[in-house]
């Protein structure tokens, strides 16, 4: 026979809680077990008046919102207030009743506004601490990465950089032209969200406006233990340093092994780990070669600080440059070289080369990464699935693809949430396995007492034990 359903329902009659028409596996309810805010009321409180005003949106609230936002993929402001109008496990997550009218969209704007880039630092930096202290993370093997994430623009926001006012009303608009190449000022920019630069992440692609996250990932269970955002022509080889400084200062925790692709292959980076006495799994680059007589046929020596060439004359060093110095040979030792005709530039009767200051360190990099052993191989292949894993996840999964507002601020603070998002995703899973454990009757004592040992559990887990 076939049925038939009513479908008007005129009344709705509910007693107890919305979280009984939550599932237990859904991703809100696995997250509300781990998330802890309690400490934010005090946090913000500096920014709000006590006496006087309307009372504000819980700030716990705004943050609940924003998470849930980022764990569903819904990271646009209207989009997410309109679907949390109708989504139960959302209206629950936030503490919202069903006969209870939401704020308007606007409110998350200006909390963002008000709370400025350091307070959403402060909430992803709190999810570290907890992932830390779950010891789901431990912070001494770290693998750094960097992504373009996209700028909100279009392409037609683009302009042409002006070339110093038509180089002084058309004096020479040629050579004008042809200085603006060399110097950047050719390049296109962004008019409606300078910060936003042109950067690509391959050759064959085009120059698109972007942004750049750049993430540390610990090796245990991917947890993101640091992340900042940056323009998109910026290296990532000049703000690795300073972001496992700032990871070491989050964590508490002294890094000693640090994993990243050939992109951060520089002689400044393994000198600045070197000095922290970090070890470095980087794949070195291949030396350009732009001479018939490259550079690494001058051998350095370290300890009385000069260079020689193929034929073993010496080059002393002099003036310095940007992150190095220049060694000159004498025109003498040049003069009757077999290999000036193809060492020397046109006009020169001295050789001139610039050696890095960490050239040194370089060097060792280089001859490691020749003796790299099994365990430096697999380090280096959980690099590629646990940093860039962490940037797909994010992109795919998180609104992380594209900026949702423009700006440099906002812009980190889309990325500290979404970081925060996936450090409370980790930290949920890890509580699951235990409270399954836990609960499981054929749990035997050292199983238990591992567990304990390992992560503070809950009282509502301990409880749950004791039930079953």
């Amino acid at each position: 026979m076939l049925g038939h359903k009513e479908r008007g329902q005129l009344e709705l009659f509910m007693t107890g809680s919305l979280r009984q028409l939550i599932p237990d596996d859904y991703i809100l309810a696995k997250v509300d077990r781990v998330l802890d805010l309690t400490w934010l009321r005090a946090e913000v409180s500096d920014l709000y008046c006590e006496h006087n005003g309307r009372p504000g949106i819980d700030p716990e609230v705004a943050v609940r919102l924003m998470l849930a936002g980022f764990l569903l993929g819904i990271v646009h402001d209207r989009r997410l207030m309109r679907e949390a109008q109708v989504n139960l496990g959302i209206r629950w997550f936030i503490g919202y009743g069903l006969h209870e009218a939401l704020p308007d969209h606007s409110f998350l704007t200006r909390i963002r506004q008000r709370w400025g880039v350091e307070r959403f630092r402060r909430i992803f930096e709190r999810t570290v601490e907890a992932c830390i202290a779950a010891k789901i993370a431990k912070g001494d093997v770290v693998h750094v990465d960097a992504s373009l994430i996209r700028a909100d623009v279009s392409w037609e926001s683009l302009a042409m950089r002006h070339v110093e006012a038509v180089a002084e009303a058309n004096e020479d608009a040629s050579v004008a032209e042809r200085d603006s190449r060399k110097t950047g000022k050719f390049k296109k920019v962004c008019v409606t969200d300078p910060d936003a630069t042109m950067a690509t992440s391959g050759r064959n692609r085009r120059l698109e406006p972007s942004f750049k996250q750049h993430a540390v990932v610990d090796d245990v269970c991917g947890v993101v233990l640091d992340v900042e955002v940056t323009t998109g022509e910026i290296n990532e080889g000049q703000v690795i340093i300073e972001r496992i400084d700032a990871t070491i200062e989050t964590t508490g925790v002294d890094v000693e092994i640090v994993t990243a692709d050939a992109g951060y292959a520089y002689a400044r980076v393994f000198g600045g780990f070197e000095r922290r006495g970090i070890s470095a799994v980087i794949p070195t680059k291949a030396e350009p070669i732009r001479s018939p007589v490259p550079m690494r046929r001058f051998r350095y020596d370290a300890k009385n600080d000069t260079l020689k060439c193929p034929r073993g004359k010496t080059l002393r060093p002099t003036r310095p440059v940007k992150h190095g110095r220049f060694f000159y040979s004498k025109a003498a030792d040049c003069r009757g070289c077999d290999l000036a005709r193809l060492c020397l530039s046109k006009g020169r009767a001295n050789k001139a080369v610039v050696v890095g200051d960490d050239y040194p360190a370089l060097l060792r990099a280089r001859r490691r990464r020749e003796k790299w052993t099994e365990e430096d191989r697999r380090l280096y292949q959980r690099h590629r699935w646990r940093s860039e894993g962490f940037h797909g996840e994010a992109k795919s999964w998180h609104g992380l693809a594209r900026a949702v507002r423009r700006g440099l601020s906002n812009m980190k603070i889309q990325s500290y949430l979404t970081a925060a998002a996936i450090n409370l995703k980790r930290l949920a899973v890890a509580f699951l396995r235990l409270f399954l454990l836990v609960t499981s009757p054929q749990a035997t004592i050292c199983e238990l007492r591992n567990a304990f040992s390992r992560i503070l559990l809950p009282q509502t887990f301990i409880n749950a034990r004791g039930a079953a």
